[in-house]
């Protein structure tokens, strides 16, 4: 299963003391799975914001530590700011950022809320999507009257807190902890030194748009309707907020947006939106910038767009597509755009790496051989079946991509792009499934190795082993599974695909039954050791339909392709 990731941005009201700050980071990478990845002190703001991302959980308890800290050392009675505030730990929101949903996030939001409302015992409101109430979506309104207006706010009962007392604590204030879309601060680089021009086309881009003006567009009064009220045309784009300005360090002006929420506009629209604004006021793009990290969809979704436009395949590795994204957006031209630092999960899986045991799939393949050949009975066969499997999902995914390309298919790329997918899609499962089957492995001799001296140690000890015995058989039997449905690859390509590559397909589909047959056989040794033999039979009777149905499998693709071939 995809690790769930979240983002929490908590902002708390101290941007001078430094040592303040590193005591509430500290708590925060006190936290295990939790990576800090910015922290920007604001002296005129008396601000901190501070981006930390992981696992839901890990988060959540970081970000309790962070307002536990701030509650500590924070003196919101001497606070003094540009900025609008009214607690120590201002606000505090979660964003999803990879295999959650937005009301996941706001179950963990709400469960935060709650604990430091009652823990931490000072009022504590939700907002956006994690809002009990229509009027508390707006942060604005949340924290209007600021610091100095909570006293009396919080004799309303229209503003009792959601969570914690209704009393005002001076030192601390109040909290707003929400949940909300993933912001991009993105900058895109024009070749002018003109602001006034940058500005123009944010105006025409921004959702807000600009003021309708009588007489000259520029400097003449804005418009009003009937009621007074100032009338605006909006700008192109939803979900965007923008400016223009310009940069002494680079010597350009800048069209800066706020993507806030990257389903309504993504990166790559965006981006084509102020191309397109900037060629009509005789303005031209010449790259961009992401300030502060992005989640690896948006990248993969601006490949994926810059792709299609070239009629090219997407069933490339992610890495090329995200190279793609790197190019077209022009993210290298002021600086080094690096992926590992830039893209959330790359970060994340960068820091875990550095904890962990590095992962067979991340070896040469000299050194995942000489790993499987060494005295260490894991990796053994359940992985090296599953990178089987993998190499040949991935055989059927390369006869997809060069059919695509096929001087002549040029109508058929489509097609053949949705069957790269597809292969892509299993042989990156399998390839988790390599070490994950290890892993099973270590689960099993983990369990043995727990204490076997008390009644309850043996018992404690045995269901260990009986659980870890269950996951050793339920993973390859997912490989078996996997292998087999990838098997649909090879088989239209085999029909298909490139006839200069059918042998490919073939080879393929070999590989993708010996992983089936190498996969069962570590399911059947791992059963042997299962006390429930129901179980154990329903699995093993599935198993082997699996195995016959790969067997026939194999012999329609061969047949295709040695009558192709016709030696």
């Amino acid at each position: 299963m995809e690790k769930r990731i979240i983002e929490c941005v908590p902002n708390f009201s101290e941007g001078r003391d430094k040592n303040i700050i590193k005591q509430i980071t500290d708590a925060i990478e006190s936290v295990e799975n939790v990576k800090l990845i910015d922290v920007d002190m604001g002296y005129a703001t008396n601000r901190t914001v501070v981006t930390f991302v992981g696992e839901p959980e890990f988060v959540v308890e970081a970000a309790f530590r962070a307002a536990a800290k701030a509650k500590e050392l924070i003196d919101m009675t001497k606070h003094k700011g540009a900025h609008p505030r009214f607690g120590a730990t201002d606000v505090c929101p979660l964003v999803p950022v990879a295999n959650i949903t937005m009301e996941e996030t706001v179950d963990y939001a709400r469960k935060l809320a709650q604990r430091i409302g009652e823990e931490l015992e000072y009022p504590v409101y939700c907002y956006e999507f994690a809002a009990f109430k229509p009027e508390r979506k707006n942060l604005a309104n949340v924290r209007a009257g600021e610091y100095e207006g909570l006293p009396e706010k919080l004799k309303k009962e229209e503003w009792k807190p959601d969570f914690g007392p209704a009393i005002f604590v001076p030192k601390t204030g109040a909290t707003a902890v929400g949940a909300r879309k993933f912001l991009v601060a993105y900058n895109i680089n024009l070749n002018t030194t003109s602001t006034r021009r940058a500005n123009a086309i944010a105006f025409d881009v921004r959702e807000k748009g600009r003021p309708l003006r009588e007489g000259n567009p520029i400097t003449g009064p804005i418009k009003k309707d009937e009621h007074g009220k100032e009338i605006w045309i909006p700008g192109t784009l939803k979900a965007v907020k923008g400016i223009g300005w310009f940069i002494d360090e680079y010597g350009i002006a800048q069209v800066s947006l706020n993507l806030t929420d990257l389903d309504v506009t993504p990166l790559h629209i965006a981006f084509e939106e102020v191309c397109k604004k900037a060629e009509a006021r005789g303005v031209r793009v010449t790259g961009s910038e992401i300030v502060g990290v992005v989640p690896l969809k948006a990248m993969l979704d601006a490949g994926k767009y810059f792709l299609k436009k070239q009629h090219r395949s997407l069933g490339i590795p992610d890495e090329e597509i995200v190279r793609i994204a790197i190019k077209s957006l022009g993210l290298n031209e002021l600086y080094p755009f690096d992926p590992k630092k830039k893209i959330i999960e790359y970060i994340l899986q960068e820091e875990e790496e550095k904890k962990t045991r590095k992962k067979l799939i991340n070896m040469s393949l000299k050194a995942f051989v000489e790993e499987t050949a060494s005295e260490s009975p894991a990796p053994g066969g359940g992985s090296v079946s599953a990178a089987i499997g993998a190499m040949g999902a991935a055989l059927g995914t390369m006869v997809a991509n060069l059919s695509s390309h096929k001087p002549g298919w040029d109508d058929k790329w489509e097609l053949y792009s949705d069957w790269a997918e597809k292969g892509k899609a299993y042989y990156s499962e399998l390839l988790k499934l390599v070490d994950e089957d290890t892993i099973a492995f270590n689960k099993v001799m983990d369990a043995f190795g727990l204490p076997n001296n008390t009644p309850e140690e043996k018992e404690i000890r045995n269901k260990a082993i009986q659980e870890a015995t269950k996951y050793a058989m339920e993973i390859p039997f997912k490989v078996m599974n996997v292998a087999y449905n990838s098997m649909e690859v090879m088989l239209e390509m085999a029909k298909i695909g490139n006839p200069n590559s059918v042998s490919d397909a073939g080879v393929g589909a070999i590989a993708a039954k010996a992983c089936i047959y190498g996969a069962f056989l570590n399911v059947k040794i791992n059963a042997a050791s299962y006390n429930d033999k129901e179980y154990v039979n329903l699995l093993i009777k599935e198993a082997t339909q699996i195995l016959e149905l790969a067997i026939k499998k194999e012999d329609e693709i061969l047949k295709i392709v040695n009558e192709k071939i016709g030696i």
